[in-house]
């Protein structure tokens, strides 16, 4: 599982429970329904890595001391964003269940998922154009982004065919852009300099790319329990991604096996197949390799906290051999 516990820096658990503080009063509403649907997967709980990204881009800048409050509402506005997202995904994906509670189309309906995943979205907005127009226009470009990557991959559902590259991009779009980001936000409100911008930009990034191409391999290795949600469900949505696409390479008779949906025996036969002919050690590879680029931003930029940089490579390696 990802932890903050391998950053080791002092001040991130108080500056995290200012960020809770703040999400909990960012979601509050007049209308107590549309309060209660916003707050419904706050209150469920979550590993809070994009607004502790945020965190982290100031510490580097400015040494392990407690976050400015601008740096609190960057973070909070980033994790409003995936939260938002969250929302819609549930919706696209029919899901049921989200962080181990029902999801909010499950509970209520699409409709109310929608409206309340816009809200969310609307005041993350609001926060970012708080913080000045140049924050305002790059969440505004992120939001953007999540949308072209998620429309790029419902282009390919069921598509085994789908490449290494259009993958590539969909979760350059649907998932690094957010952390790269929530990275360059710490940056921003800490006034550094464009090149260690920059890194931190890049920094994020791959991060971001590690952490979905691991997300994606967990989702055919782990299970139910572990992940909070059903393991197997992007193969089964017909979302073939990267350990999917190097196994559809490797084998015919899983190229024959998909392109259509799935049930439940067939399923379980498709993820023994991938699981046993050398595609997920090779999606791992693309990860550990974004892992190391990521490290190699952060010691490739000047006048950055030594300590918290270390923290934050440990942040990556972690990330990369996490179960769940």
């Amino acid at each position: 599982m990802v932890t903050l516990s391998a950053l080791e820096l002092a001040p991130l658990s108080d500056d995290m429970e200012r960020v809770e503080a703040e999400l909990r009063g960012s979601v509050d509403s007049e209308d107590r329904f549309l309060g209660e649907v916003a707050e419904h997967l706050v209150t469920a709980g979550g590993k809070r890595l994009r607004p502790a990204l945020t965190l982290c881009a100031t510490y580097a800048a400015q040494g392990a001391v407690a976050a400015s409050a601008a740096a609190v509402t960057g973070g909070v506005a980033c994790e409003l964003v995936h939260l938002g997202s969250l929302y819609h995904d549930d919706v696209i994906d029919e899901a049921d269940t989200r962080r181990g509670v029902p999801s909010v189309n499950a509970r209520w309906s699409n409709i109310v998922a929608i409206l309340a995943g816009d809200y969310l979205l609307a005041r993350a907005s609001a926060l970012a154009a708080s913080l000045g127009a140049d924050v305002a226009g790059l969440l505004a470009a992120t939001i953007g982004e999540l949308c072209r990557g998620q429309v790029l991959e419902l282009q390919h559902l069921f598509d085994t065919g789908r490449t290494e590259e259009v993958y590539a991009s969909a979760i350059e779009g649907k998932t690094a852009a957010l952390f790269a980001t929530s990275c360059r936000i710490g940056g921003m409100v800490s006034a550094v300099d464009e090149p260690t911008l920059d890194a931190l930009t890049r920094f994020g990034h791959h991060l971001g790319m590690c952490f979905q191409v691991v997300d994606d391999v967990l989702d055919l290795t782990s299970t139910d329990e572990a992940l909070g949600k059903h393991a197997g469900q992007d193969l089964l949505e017909g979302i073939y991604t990267l350990p999917v696409i190097y196994a559809i390479q490797g084998s015919s008779e899983l190229r024959d096996m998909l392109g259509s949906p799935l049930d439940g025996d067939r399923l379980v036969e498709a993820r023994t197949i991938i699981s046993a002919n050398g595609s997920i050690d090779a999606a791992l590879e693309v990860a550990q390799d974004h892992a190391k680029k990521a490290n190699e931003a952060l010691s490739g930029a000047d006048g950055l906290d030594v300590g918290v940089t270390s923290g934050l490579c440990r942040l990556v390696d972690s990330l990369v051999t996490r179960d769940s």
